[in-house]
């Protein structure tokens, strides 16, 4: 009998695509996950009967398409960002991985380079990549900062069609100064995105590049309702910008590409951010406490703006991950080598965090 399936590299795939591998965290059945960045509070079950009893007065339409632009999202989205926004200059898709996919078929492509800095979040070059774009990892400073002075020296050597920038940055949780963005958007040629999708989780006083709207049209902001928002299950992603760049979007958007239960959940939870949004200060202190509490143990640690702490060093670290992950305690293996990313869990699971990597130095 022969064997007649069929591989990978059988078929015609794309030669650029040949030997990559698909993206994703470990999704592993443990006690505590604390490895993708998740805002570890549920839904209260008053949202989830808000969030059931607003499916269902939709539900009886879904034989028809949703609002193909998503307008009163966007809408609620421009109100909950403030700064002056509309409707106008929002844009919503699928995650912030889809709103990146979208920019980079709008401004890049075949002939066309995209540059970030190293370490930081790793879809921006996987779907770089993807759009047949090429990537420049220019690298961030020894301490994961970036100097202004770094950063334009990259843009000014590589003239980039769109300069990907992350603040709070992911894994290392460091916030940009607005200078450093303000002297990036003085230099580039192309498109600047700002990738905010940490921002509700900034230390008090740390600004937004939102407030750089203003005269800036090629600056794009994106943000997620992934984290604080404790939506990842909705899979919602936005960005702020000028008008003409959505007309720019609207281009290579999919018809129809975000559903009408999405789009009704999204709005659900925004009409109930002041509950959802609650976490976030409860987060930020069990952040600063950790940061703390790994210091005190004699690790180093990346200042944090996020809802995530970069330590180390270890020698070994997947050594160090796999024995928390023994003891049920699921973290990432992920950025510069020696280091390792936690998420900020509850009160519970950052005791069994402790408790674990107590045990594994």
């Amino acid at each position: 009998m022969t064997d007649d399936t069929t591989s990978l590299g059988d078929l015609p795939l794309r030669d650029d695509l040949r030997g990559r591998e698909p993206y994703g965290a470990p999704q592993l059945d443990v006690p505590v996950r604390l490895n993708t960045n998740e805002n570890p509070y549920p839904p209260s079950p008053r949202l989830v009967a808000a969030l059931s009893e607003a499916i269902g007065e939709i539900a009886g339409g879904l034989n028809r398409y949703p609002d193909r632009d998503a307008v009163e999202l966007r809408k609620d989205l421009a109100d909950y960002l403030g700064h002056g926004l509309t409707a106008r200059q929002i844009w919503a898709a699928n995650g912030s991985n889809e709103i990146i996919q979208q920019i980079l078929q709008a401004f890049g492509g075949p002939g066309r380079t995209a540059i970030g800095f190293e370490p930081s979040y790793s879809m921006h070059p996987i779907i770089t990549a993807v759009s047949g774009t090429r990537w420049v990892d220019a690298h961030r400073d020894e301490d994961f900062g970036l100097e202004a002075e770094r950063a334009v020296a990259a843009i000014e050597e590589h003239r980039p069609d769109i300069v990907f920038l992350t603040s709070p940055n992911n894994p290392t949780g460091t916030s940009l100064p607005l200078d450093a963005i303000e002297a990036v958007l003085r230099v580039a040629p192309g498109m600047v995105v700002v990738d905010e999708a940490y921002a509700e989780f900034r230390r008090e006083g740390t600004p937004s590049a939102l407030s750089l709207l203003p005269g800036n049209p090629r600056l794009i902001v994106t943000r997620t309702m992934s984290k604080a928002f404790a939506m990842a299950g909705t899979r919602v992603g936005y960005l702020a910008a000028d008008p003409a760049v959505i007309d720019a979007l609207l281009l290579v958007r999919l018809p129809y590409h975000l559903s009408a239960v999405t789009q009704t959940v999204a709005r659900t939870a925004i009409a109930h951010q002041e509950e959802l949004l609650g976490a976030v200060e409860t987060l930020r202190a069990e952040r600063d406490a950790l940061v703390g509490w790994l210091r005190g143990e004699g690790l180093e640690v990346a200042d944090s703006d996020a809802n995530f702490v970069l330590f180390g060093r270890f020698p070994d670290r997947r050594r160090v991950w796999q024995g928390i992950l023994d003891r049920g305690v699921l973290i990432r293996e992920v950025g510069p080598p020696e280091w390792l990313r936690v998420s900020v869990g509850t009160p519970d699971e950052m005791a069994a965090f402790r408790a674990a990597l107590g045990e594994n130095r």
